[in-house]
């Protein structure tokens, strides 16, 4: 084999083992991108409105304020 054929063969091994390693990267950032994507999704979906978080927060008080009007008729028996 003459060097010109040793040469073209590892020039074509060579650039073809770097396209192989770039498009196998590319494929697995195009994944972790969609699975990013979905998690944000996900993550949405468990947030907490405030209008929730104060109709919430309101139904506590209102306990409060019951178990608070109970002990005090307690304490004055």
């Amino acid at each position: 084999m003459t060097p010109d054929v040793l040469w073209s063969t590892g020039l074509t091994a060579g650039v073809a083992l770097i396209g192989y390693v770039l498009r196998n990267a590319h494929a697995e950032v195009h994944r972790i991108n969609i699975l990013l994507n979905k998690t944000r999704e996900e993550m949405a979906k468990e947030y907490l409105t405030k209008a929730e978080a104060n109709t919430d927060i309101d139904r506590v008080i209102l306990r409060l304020d019951a178990l608070d009007t109970k002990l005090d008729r307690m304490l004055e028996r």
